[in-house]
């Protein structure tokens, strides 16, 4: 039985299935970022794009921020790669968004690859 923190990140993966279903691999990040957006409008699924997110540091905010790719559900961050694989520095650097933001659940998503590659992460 799915419960309904995890109906939303499965929502995200179903959207980006569907992104990798039709385009295949090997267009760039931005095109991947369009039609995740029009499957998630499809799907009714709320979002923000390029939603920032300040960083502090010894509680003072940084002049640079954050802007996650998306961010749907106003609960889960989505970042988005189109590399031929992930590695541990994509991970790294998506749990480090996450902490920026303040959110308690990412997906980092590649498009890359011949199968499309995701991974959650919890706060």
């Amino acid at each position: 039985m799915t419960n309904q923190k995890d109906a939303q990140t499965y929502a995200i993966i179903g959207a980006a299935m569907e992104v990798h279903r039709t385009l295949g691999h090997g267009f760039l990040e931005a095109v991947y970022h369009e039609a995740m957006v029009l499957e998630l409008s499809q799907l009714n699924v709320p979002f923000l794009r390029e939603c920032a997110f300040p960083i502090s540091y010894k509680g003072m905010v940084l002049s640079c921020q954050y802007r996650a790719d998306l961010v749907c559900f106003e609960a889960v961050l989505v970042e988005l790669k189109a590399l031929t694989r992930l590695t541990g520095d994509h991970e790294a650097q998506t749990l480090n968004y996450l902490k920026a933001s303040g959110l308690k659940k990412a997906l980092l998503i590649n498009f890359g690859a011949a199968s499309l590659e995701y991974r959650r992460f919890v706060a």
